[in-house]
Order: C-alpha cells, then structure tokens, then sequence
C-alpha cells in the first residue's frame, strides 16, 4: 500500500507540473496577440468606434444600459489625438454610414452543455495489490484548449478487483519451460507447485517437543483410532431374516456375553487389576488402576488408564501414572476432567486430562497428618456445591479432602474399635443418600459401621460372620418405591458372600456356591434384587434373589484360567466390567430379561428378605441348641 500511494503522488505531481506549463503556454499566447492589437489598434479607430456601436445597440436590444459617455470617450479619446484635426468629420460620417450599412444582429439565449472526456485507462497489476492504476500522462503538444481533461478522484470510484495468478518461482518456470507448453487460452488455468521445506532431524525434534504439537498429536490420534477400529457392516439386511431371527434366539438365551476385553501390551502386561470406576459425567469411560510390573523395574510402579467402550479403538484414551503402586482409583464425581487414586505408600494422588502430562498434578505429602499406609478406599462424597473426598488407609485412619488443596486433610480421626485397635480397613461403602454413616470392612474377618460426624463418630458396632478377610463390601442403592438402603453385601477370602442388614448384627444369608476366594460383590444400579460377585477361579456370577438364594442366576469364566478380582456394574444396568489378575478387563453385556426389573421386584424382594429373615431366625435357633446340648453334661 505504501508503494501505490508513492505512485499515486507522483502522478499528481507531475499533472500539477503539465497544468502549470500549459497556463504559461496559454498566456505567453495571450500576451503575444495583446501585443499585435496593439499596434493594429492606432490605424484602426474609426473600425473601434464601430464595434463599440454595435456592442452598445446590442446591450441595449437585451435590456442593459450601454456605459456612459465617459468611460466611451476614455477609451475613444486616443484614437482622436491619432487623426488629424481636418479628417475629423469625414472619419465620423464614415462610421456612420458603415453602423447604416451593417444588419442588425439577432441573438438569443441558449444552454451550454460541458463533456468531460477522461484518457484511455491503462491497467496494470501488481503483486500486492488488485486494483485498477489509471495512467494520466498526457503528450506536450496535445492540444487541450478546447476539452479540458482532469482526471476524476480515486476515492469517487469503486476499486476493480480480479483475481491475479500468484507468482511462479525460478524453479517453477524452468519445470514449465522444460515441459511441452500447450496452446494458452484465455481461460487456462494457471498451475501452482507448492514447494515443500524440508526440515532438518533438529527441527522436527524442536517441533514435537512443543505443547501446541502434543495437544494436536494426542488429540488427533485418538480420533484417527477409533475410526480405523470401527467397523461397518453395510450388508446389513433392516427387513430382516430367518438367520437373523435365529440368532436373536440365541442371543435371548445368553444371560452373560463377553462383549469386549481391554488390554494394553505396553502398560497393562503383567499387572494385576486393582479398582475399576465408571464416570458419571462420561458413562463410556473407564478408570482402572494397576500395580507394580516386577518384570520391569524400569517401569512406573502405578498405572492409571482410562478405557473407552463406545469406540473399539483398542488402545486406552488417556494413561496416567505415579511412582507408587495404584491400589484404588475413582473419577471425581463432580470434575469430569479429574482422576483420583489412592496408593500403596499412601499418597492420594490427582490427574487431570487436560493437561498434558502422565504424571499427577496434585499429592498428599507423605506425613503424620495424611495417610502413611496403603489406601485401598477412596470416594467422593456429597454434592455439586458441598462434597470431600474421603480416603481410608489400612492403619485405620480416615481423611477428608478438598480437590482444590491436598496439601493437608480438612478432617481426620482414627478408627478404632472399643477405644483398643486399630481397624484395618480393606474396604468402605456409604449407606445410600448418606454422607455420614458407612460400613467398612476389615482384614480381621468383621464388618463395622461408622459414623463421621456427630455425638457417635468412629466405628459404633461390629458384625461378625466371616471367616475370613473382607475384599469387598457394598450397600443397596437402587431407587424405587421401597427403600433398602439399611442392607449390604460382603465378599471374603471364606469363599462366600453374606446379605446384612444395619439393624441386625447377624447376616441375613450366607452364598456359599463359590470354590475360592471371593474378590468383589456389587448391587445392580437398577435391579432390586440383583447383584454381581467374581472369585479366584475366573466366575461372574450373577445372583437374582428374587429367582433363587442358594445358586446364581447366571454364571461365566473368564478364559485363560484367570482370577477375577474386581467387578463394576455400567450406570445403565446393562453390562458389567470385571478386572483379572494379567491386567486385562473383561466387558460384559447382561441379557436384557435379566438387567431389567419388573414392576413387581421390589415387592417381591420385600417378600424374599422376610423369608430370610425368618431363616436367620430358625438358623439362630438352631445354633443356639446345639450350643447348649454340646454343653449339657452327660447322664
């Protein structure tokens, strides 16, 4: 822009300068012929004195005086004193008889019109800008006295835009000169070779390593994999078959059907499954935590990865890890973008995936206020506005945490049973709706509850039962028109499950179908009646109270001869995830005549926990007896 208004100025400057010559051409010209009339002008009066006759008739045939006498006789006086004083009258009877002799002109008034004629325009083109450039340069000996020719203002006209064909390189004209050119057209492209910058290895290295590069590479490539993972089947026949009618038989008949496993060869191999968290916010995610890989010491201890089942890109969406063991790990229920994790030295540790980094963002300092024993039990509590994050470590010790500052609990106290011990705790769960009162379970084979607040905090009772350590522990929390909040469920190393409730320190029931270690148990998220265990031998089982207490309802292994460790119920109801002891998680679709409650299950499930209360009874009962005949001395 700066090059065109340069130009610009110069033009006028010079039209200035070609104006300027022509005035002085014009009057140089003027001043030449005053000269010559000049020296007509004294052998001439008596021709003077009859134009100004003629002039004056004429003003006054149009309505206007003529001048007066004396500014007549100013002007007239010199030619008197030219002529002699005896040639005065016949000079003024001669004008006389030539003003006779002359006709009298007509004139009328008519309307003059102007045409201004601009010069040719000349368009020119320039790299930096598209617009038409009007040349105004005139020849010298042009004859301007007739039409006077300015040329109009830049800013009263519109500028002329065209598309103009970028500019080809030296390279790219010596391509096209070596080529067989074609016949130019008017409407022939023009063709743009790009030319390619090769970067050095030193570049590339300092680009990859930049944050706008990694946000790009991760983000992208998470779509490219699930793209290429999906499959399509464009076979697919919507008036349907007898085939298809076959299989939807079939498929009504399996109760459990592996849909998918997840397994990663770089982070998840050789590692044992230690939690399992589906989000809320995002229910096809998946949070599972893994402990340490001993066949490679070089390796982080702890992993997190974070498992998409909407996609079957078969790669984790995001892997987190710490220099600890992983032992539990949960979303934050309230910031979708935050992963907590509970460790084996006892930090509680945060990631967030918006930032790109592996490693946590925020810890727990490893001291005397905080936890120094394994967390296996972390959970958020409470509401959009008012919740904590509550962690329990195996030295019984119970913190409350802001996700905003974990550099010192909010609160703490020590969990003790009757003052003496300390419990250690394997596993917690919140009675449901509840952020006070909860139930842990304990490697000393007995179930507490406890209260965080209030006249009564710590633990309050005991309930004894097992034979064994606790590994999992899980309240009711199915809503509907009967609350059932007060019972819970427990897995062991006795091999069996047991149906408590709060208000009864005895089970209710006692599951004994399982040949091992029981790992986990969990209550459908919206079946009543309907809860989920895993054990050393690789079983899911499935267990519909309302159906039948002694076997479950339906039951699958696991291939491979692994040990099944952890079970999360999906939010929906509808599959199950169960983690094994080699890292790899095993998705399960449950049939759909099997998640889904009927409109009489609670009611029927009211009916069933009465029978089972009536059987502790009789159980109770009967131990009672044979208690007091074993102590009865013989006769």
């Amino acid at each position: 822009m700066a090059d065109r208004k340069a130009e610009l100025e110069r033009k006028k400057l010079k039209l200035e300068q070609m104006r300027k010559e022509r005035e002085e051409k014009n009057r140089q010209r003027k001043v030449k012929e005053g000269g010559e009339e000049k020296k007509v002008a004294p052998t001439s009066s008596g021709q003077s004195q009859d134009l100004r006759a003629q002039t004056d008739e004429l003003l006054s045939s149009l309505g206007i005086p003529p001048a007066s006498g004396n500014d007549s006789q100013a002007v007239v006086q010199p030619v008197k004193e030219t002529v002699g004083p005896n040639e005065g009258a016949p000079a003024t009877s001669a004008v006389t008889t030539q003003q006779a002799s002359r006709r009298k002109a007509k004139l009328t008034v008519t309307k003059v019109g102007e045409t201004n004629i601009p010069p040719r325009e000349n368009v020119t083109y320039s790299k930096e800008t598209q617009t038409i450039v009007v040349d105004t340069t005139e020849k010298e000996d042009e004859d301007t006295d007739s039409i006077d020719v300015h040329p109009a203002p830049t800013h009263h006209k519109m500028p002329h835009v065209e598309n103009v064909h970028p500019t080809l390189t030296q390279e790219d004209i010596q391509k096209q000169e070596e080529k067989p050119s074609a016949p130019a057209t008017k409407d022939s492209p023009v063709t743009m070779v790009k030319k390619v910058i090769e970067l050095s290895e030193e570049e590339k290295k300092q680009i990859m390593m930049t944050e706008e590069f990694q946000t790009f590479f991760n983000k992208t490539t998470r779509v490219v994999e699930r793209a290429l993972d999906e499959e399509i089947d464009i076979f697919v026949d919507y008036a349907g078959g007898e085939s298809e009618d076959m299989e939807s038989d079939l498929r009504a008949g399996e109760r459990l059907k592996l849909q998918r496993n997840f397994f990663d060869e770089r982070w998840s191999k050789h590692r044992t499954v230690t939690s399992l968290d589906w989000s809320k916010q995002h229910p096809e995610l998946l949070v599972a935590s893994y402990n340490a890989n001993e066949d490679s010491p070089n390796d982080p201890d702890g992993v997190t990865l974070i498992w998409n089942s909407k996609f079957k890109k078969t790669t984790p969406e995001y892997v987190f890890h710490c220099q600890s063991p992983v032992m539990s790990s949960c979303f934050a229920e309230f910031h979708p973008n935050l992963v907590v994790g509970g460790t084996y030295s006892g930090q509680i540790v945060l990631w967030d995936n918006r930032v790109n980094k592996r490693t946590p963002i925020q810890r727990t300092p490893l001291s005397a206020a905080a936890h120094t024993h394994p967390v296996y039990c972390i959970n958020v509590v409470g509401t959009q506005n008012a919740h904590n994050l509550i962690s329990v470590s195996t030295d019984g010790k119970m913190c409350s945490w802001s996700l905003d500052m974990l550099s010192q609990p909010q609160d703490s106290m020590e969990l003790q049973h009757k003052q003496s011990k300390a419990v250690a705790v394997t596993c917690f769960s919140f009675l449901s709706g509840d952020v006070n009162n909860f139930v842990v379970g304990s490697e000393d084979c007995t179930v507490y509850t406890a209260c965080r607040h209030g006249g009564k905090t710590g633990i309050s009772e005991a309930f004894e039962g097992h034979m064994g350590p606790i590994t999992g522990i899980d309240c009711h929390n199915v809503p509907g028109q009967i609350d059932f909040s007060p019972y819970f469920l427990t897995s062991s190393f006795d091999w069996t499950l047991k149906l408590w409730s709060i208000k009864d320190q005895k089970f209710l029931h006692s599951f004994e179908d399982n040949s091992d270690y029981v790992y986990d148990v969990q209550w459908s998220p919206i079946h009543p009646a309907l809860f989920a265990s895993v054990d050393g031998d690789g079983r899911l089982d499935l267990w519909n109270l309302n159906n039948e207490t002694e076997v479950p309802t339906a039951s699958v292994v696991a291939e491979g001869g692994v040990a099944l460790n952890h079970c999360r119920w999906h939010g929906s109801g509808s599959s199950i995830a169960v983690g094994d002891d080699v890292g790899r998680i095993h998705i399960y679709d449950v049939a759909e005549n099997t998640a889904n409650p009927k409109m009489d299950e609670w009611s029927r499930f009211v009916r069933t926990l009465q029978e089972l209360k009536q059987q502790a009874v009789e159980r109770e009962e009967e131990s009672s007896l044979g208690s007091v005949s074993m102590t009865s001395p013989l006769r």
